[in-house]
C-alpha cells in the first residue's frame, strides 16, 4: 500500500515538473525563460540522485564568458532562490542548495557575486531555512534536517568568504604560488585580525558539527554527494585554520593574556566538534595532523597563560609584602626595623601643661587645709 502510494506521488511530481517546464518555456522573454528551464531541470522532485553534471553545467553556463551582462546571472540566482523558498519538498530544496553550492564552488564571479549579495542581512538571497519542514513521510522529515543543516553550511561558507576576502574553494584550487602569497599576507596581519578570522573559521566547523543524526541517509546518492561537496569546503577551512594557527604559534610568546585566552577558547571549540566531524567524513588518518596541531596549540596556550598569571601572582604577593614592611616605617632616614617616637604637637604640650597646673593647684589647697 505504501509502495503504491509512493508511485502515485512520484507520478504526480513528474507531471508537476513537466508542467513547470512548459509554463517557463511560454514566457515572452526567451533568455529569461531559458534560464528558468535550466533551473527547473536541475531541481526536479526525483530522489534518484543529485543534478547531473550536465544540468549543473547548464546552470553555470548562464554566466559564460561570452555573456557580459549581469541580467542573466541575476535571473538565474533569483530563479534558484524562488524555487528554494517556495517548495515544500525536501528533495527539491536539497537540489536547490546543491546547485547553489556548485555556484560557490565552480561558478564564475558574476554568479557568485549575485549569490553573495548581503547573505546575512536579510536580502533576497538570504538562505534562512531554519523552519523548513517536509512531513509528507518519515524520509522527507529526516531530509528536512539535512536541508536546514546544509543551508546553514552554505550561509556560513559565504560569511567566511566575506571575512577572509576571497572564496574558500578559489583559494584552495589556486596554484602553490598563490597559496604562498596568502601565507605572506598572513604574516603581515595583526593579532586581532588573525583571531577574528580564526573565530569565523571555527564557526564554520561548529555548523558542520550540527550534522543531523540520520547519517544513514548518506546511502542516498543525493545526500552522499552533498556531504562529499561539503567535505571539500571542510578541507579548505582546515588549510585556512592551519595557516593561522601556525602563525599564532610563532607569536605565542609575545601575546598578552587576553589574546592567549581567546586563542585557547577557539581551539577548545574546535575540539568539541571533532567527534561529529570524524563521524561525518570518516577520515581520521587524513586529518590527524590537523587535530594534533589543534591539541598542541591548546596545550602551549594554556602553559603560557599559566606562566603569565603566575607572574601576576608573584608581583601581587611581593607588593603586599613590601606594603606590610613599610606600614610602620615611613621615615626614609631610619634603618629597616628602627622605630621613631611620634613627636608631640603644640596641642599635646598644652594639654600636658594644663594637667600639671591643675594638679599643683589642688595640692596647694590641700596643704592649706
Amino acid at each position: 500500500m505504501a509502495q503504491h502510494k509512493n508511485k502515485l506521488r512520484n507520478l504526480a511530481y513528474n507531471i508537476k515538473d513537466k508542467a513547470s517546464v512548459i509554463v517557463a518555456t511560454l514566457s515572452i522573454k526567451r533568455h529569461v525563460s531559458s534560464v528558468r528551464v535550466r533551473v527547473l531541470r536541475a531541481t526536479t522532485h526525483a530522489l534518484t540522485g543529485p543534478p547531473s553534471e550536465d544540468r549543473i553545467a547548464a546552470v553555470l553556463a548562464v554566466a559564460s564568458s561570452n555573456n557580459t551582462s549581469h541580467l542573466l546571472p541575476r535571473v538565474c540566482i533569483d530563479a534558484l532562490m524562488d524555487r528554494l523558498h517556495r517548495t515544500g519538498s525536501a528533495t527539491v530544496a536539497l537540489k536547490c542548495l546543491f546547485t547553489l553550492h556548485n555556484v560557490v564552488v565552480k561558478g564564475p564571479f558574476t554568479l557568485k557575486d549575485q549569490l553573495a549579495y548581503y547573505p546575512s542581512y536579510g536580502g533576497h538571497n538570504f538562505l534562512n531555512l531554519s523552519t523548513f519542514r517536509d512531513d509528507s513521510d518519515l524520509e522527507s522529515l529526516q531530509l528536512s534536517d539535512w536541508v536546514r543543516w546544509y543551508a546553514g553550511v552554505i550561509e556560513q561558507s559565504l560569511t567566511v568568504s566575506r571575512i577572509l576576502g576571497y572564496y574558500l574553494r578559489y583559494s584552495s584550487s589556486s596554484s602553490s604560488n598563490t597559496i604562498q602569497e596568502t601565507n605572506s599576507l598572513t604574516l603581515g596581519t595583526s593579532n586581532a585580525d588573525l583571531l577574528y578570522k580564526i573565530e569565523a573559521l571555527v564557526a564554520f566547523l561548529e555548523q558542520l558539527g550540527k550534522v543531523p543524526e540520520s547519517l544513514q541517509l548518506q546511502k542516498k546518492e543525493l545526500v552522499y554527494e552533498v556531504v562529499k561537496l561539503v567535505g571539500e569546503d571542510y578541507r579548505s577551512v582546515q588549510r585556512e585554520i592551519v595557516m593561522r594557527l601556525e602563525e599564532m604559534e610563532g607569536r605565542m610568546e609575545n601575546l598578552d593574556v587576553g589574546e592567549v585566552s581567546e586563542l585557547v577558547g577557539y581551539v577548545k571549540r574546535m575540539e568539541e566538534c571533532k567527534e561529529k566531524l570524524v563521524m561525518l567524513f570518516v577520515n581520521k588518518g587524513r586529518n590527524g595532523g590537523f587535530w594534533d596541531l589543534v591539541r598542541e596549540t591548546k596545550e602551549r596556550g594554556l602553559k603560557i597563560k599559566g606562566e603569565i598569571e603566575g607572574k601576576w601572582l608573584t608581583v601581587v604577593v611581593a607588593s603586599k609584602t613590601a606594603a606590610d614592611s613599610t606600614r610602620f616605617n615611613t621615615n626614609p632616614f631610619l634603618e629597616p626595623g628602627q622605630t621613631s617616637p611620634v613627636p608631640l604637637t603644640s596641642s599635646a604640650f598644652a594639654t600636658i601643661n594644663h594637667n600639671v597646673q591643675f594638679k599643683i593647684e589642688i595640692y596647694v589647697a590641700k596643704s592649706q587645709i
